[in-house]
């Protein structure tokens, strides 16, 4: 299984992105998909996730509200739809997939990773 992420960028505070993330190898409809960041210096941070039924959950306060996960079984692909953007929000966000959304929380042991895109939000 591959998970190719796309649609980082910079953007201005306040902007908005939208990332990609499709599999390819199998189907991963049965499969929780999420969003996990990295930014320099710190450890990694639960993003989003969601659930092949659909239901979603998100890491903190810090991105509810702002940050939209959704998916799409027929194109294999999970979104990340990114509102009014910080520069707390700059980092590497990974896509992931696991058959527990849980274990996409603790973000250890996940079963698929894909190779990350740079966000990279200006003030």
């Amino acid at each position: 299984v591959q998970l190719q992420a796309s649609g980082g960028g910079m953007v201005q505070a306040g902007g908005s992105l939208r990332l990609s993330c499709a599999a390819s190898g199998r189907t991963l409809s049965s499969y929780a998909m999420g969003w996990i960041r990295q930014a320099p210096g710190q450890e990694r941070e639960f993003v989003a996730g969601i659930t092949w039924k659909g239901e979603t959950t998100y890491g903190g306060d810090s991105v509810k509200g702002r940050f939209t996960i959704s998916r799409d079984h027929a194109k294999n692909t999970v979104y990340l739809q990114m509102n009014s953007l910080s520069p707390e929000d700059t980092a590497v966000y990974y896509c992931a997939a696991d058959a527990s959304i849980m274990t996409l929380r603790r973000g250890v042991r996940i079963r698929y990773w894909g190779q990350g895109t740079q966000v990279t939000v200006s003030s």
